[in-house]
């Protein structure tokens, strides 16, 4: 998700009117029978016990699937209605979530298709930094990511998409943010669950079962990367 912020705009606001028409209800239902499948996929690199957080959780398609010990979910709009009972929201800006979350208290984290929303190269580092904070030691991330390597100009068809990344620079801004990148699985997901991926549940099933067409489809990188355990 992420932020986007014009000038003299409450960024909540112009985020809200963004996604609202790129993700109308049918398509929001849609995604979200997608994500089951993308979740449970994913659970791999989730214990169930963990504390999750999933920052810029949009409609929670995330964090609604996951399972782990303790959930919690952030975004800059209010959307705590969308979010089920048993995932703490807080409403806050990521970049800002030092302030609004303990440190030290999440053994996962997870980002889908934030970062390329900060407004710079910089603040990417930053956030990445702040994530690192949040992490217990030994904690994760993990960061499913739009490479533009592999989307080429696509990836501006978003008007709110500001830092171009690739598998190596988003590695390079794990590292300077003090984490160690683990896993890189270059192609993942197609670039946009919108249109990209079947709406058929199964059909998304099989393609998660099938490495070979990712090699096709994907357009997504999906990167885990640790704190030291030794970290604060």
């Amino acid at each position: 998700m992420g932020e986007f912020e014009a000038d003299g705009v409450d960024p909540s606001v112009s985020t809200a009117a963004v996604y609202g028409r790129r993700f109308p209800e049918a398509v929001k239902q849609e995604r979200m029978r997608m994500w089951a499948e993308i979740a449970a996929h994913l659970q791999r690199y989730f214990p169930r016990d963990a504390t999750i957080l999933e920052l810029g959780t949009g409609d929670g398609e995330f964090i609604t699937h996951i399972i782990g010990g303790e959930k919690w979910a952030t975004d800059i709009r209010d959307v705590a209605g969308a979010m089920p009972d048993d995932v703490r929201f807080v409403r806050a800006d990521g970049l800002a979530l030092s302030s609004v979350l303990e440190a030290g208290h999440f053994d996962r984290v997870f980002m889908s298709n934030y970062l390329e929303h900060l407004p710079s190269p910089q603040d990417v580092i930053e956030q990445l930094r702040i994530v690192s904070e949040l992490l217990a030691p030994g904690g994760r991330v993990v960061i499913l990511q739009p490479n533009i390597a592999l989307t080429g100009a696509s990836y501006w068809d978003f008007i709110d998409h500001r830092v171009a990344l690739t598998e190596h620079s988003l590695a390079e801004a794990v590292e300077l943010a003090g984490m160690t990148p683990l896993t890189t699985i270059r192609r993942f997901l197609p670039y946009s669950t919108k249109g990209r991926l079947p709406a058929s549940p199964s059909l998304v099933r099989w393609y998660l079962r099938l490495p070979f067409a990712w090699r096709v489809l994907g357009k997504q990188t999906l990167l885990v990367a640790e704190k030291a355990t030794g970290s604060r």
